[in-house]
């Protein structure tokens, strides 16, 4: 066999599409955050808004 250059077959670097906007107040988007937040204040962090001070929040499942 020759040796060369491997060809990936990942994605495509061409354009980058651009994120549908999404309406965060809309029937659908209300009753997923009844069932994931516990508060006001969970709920504004699980949309983006924090605040000052406030910890990461920690993404995927934790070892237990």
């Amino acid at each position: 066999p020759a040796k060369g250059k491997k060809k990936s077959r990942g994605k495509p670097r061409g354009k980058k599409q651009k994120k549908p906007e999404v309406d965060i107040l809309s029937p659908a988007a209300m009753l997923n955050l009844y069932y994931i937040a516990h508060n006001v204040a969970d709920c504004l962090q699980l949309r983006g808004f924090r605040w000052p001070g406030a910890a990461k929040a920690k993404k995927g499942k934790g070892k237990t």
